[in-house]
């Protein structure tokens, strides 16, 4: 018999406590997902608890073009003809027992969607977790030099009251679905209440985006009242945002255009005639990161 795939390493003791998820992957852009979870691990000093084995999980090569497909591949390191790293997705559980929560740092799997989503509610059950979090990014027509919007899908309508307070608006979507949607729509039977928090990132940057993920943070500290401060975060923000200006103000025409990508969202107008800004920008050679 096939070994489980979840491993439970100590048993924390909690009572109607919250988990947060962050996934590489698609729904990651600029980093929030998993940027997020990093930072909270680190800030509440969480200690591991779990990991679910990536086996049967994850698809590491079909057909098609190299790049297409690198992010399909595990991520290795060779030197002197020595390997010295070589890195298989992960997915690890921690747990701050401070702040009744528990965070998976881990990797979208690419196959068997309800058994991966069967370790982690079964990680929430035993942890007496009640609700579920999800935290992710998707890119879109965002200027780099405003606080992204952030919305949120529900598991079920009597979560959206105290969620509007902070700001979130509610997804209006049709398209792929995600493994944070899968689960969003299972987690009632499973006695979870789930909610995602989704920031929309710039599309056109392709540098970690701690302004966002302070954003996202933020948010989440003040549901789960997380008594943290994120000034740290706001000051690599800020630096990135200067770098990113100094490069924008060199070149007038990008100016411009930024230009009216912020007019554009501070007026709430959706016109897809920015969307090629992240074409233009690499047909020009520019990388903003």
């Amino acid at each position: 018999m096939a070994e489980k795939p979840l491993k439970i390493l100590t048993q924390p003791n909690l009572n109607d406590a919250r988990m947060v998820l962050g996934f590489s992957g698609w729904m990651d852009g600029g980093e929030v997902s998993t940027g997020t979870i990093e930072y909270l691990v680190a800030r509440l000093k969480a200690r591991e608890i779990g990991r679910i084995d990536p086996a049967g999980f994850y698809i590491y090569g079909i057909p098609g073009p190299m790049e297409a497909l690198a992010q399909l591949r595990p991520h290795t390191r060779i030197e002197d003809g020595l390997i010295t790293e070589f890195q298989a997705p992960t997915n690890t559980f921690f747990c701050s027992e401070e702040h009744n929560l528990v965070l998976l740092a881990g990797s979208e799997p690419n196959l068997r969607w309800p058994r991966f989503a069967d370790c982690i509610f079964e990680t929430a059950s035993r942890c007496n977790v009640s609700t579920i979090y999800f935290i992710g990014s998707v890119a879109g027509l965002a200027p780099h030099s405003r606080e992204p919007r952030v919305f949120s899908s529900v598991s079920e309508a009597s979560l959206k009251p105290a969620l509007e307070q902070y700001g979130l608006r509610f997804s209006n979507y049709e398209g792929p679905a995600s493994i944070s949607t899968y689960m969003t729509q299972r987690s009632t039977s499973e006695g979870k209440k789930m909610a995602t928090l989704v920031a929309e990132v710039p599309a056109y940057v392709q540098a970690k985006n701690y302004r966002c993920i302070e954003a996202v943070t933020k948010r989440l500290a003040a549901i789960l009242d997380l008594q943290i401060t994120l000034d740290d975060l706001r000051a690599k923000g800020d630096r990135l945002e200067r770098r990113l200006n100094e490069i924008i103000k060199s070149r007038p025409e990008l100016a411009e255009r930024i230009g009216q990508l912020e007019a554009d969202y501070d007026h709430e107008v959706f016109d897809s005639q920015m969307g090629d800004l992240k074409d233009w920008l690499e047909q020009q050679g520019i990388r903003l990161d």
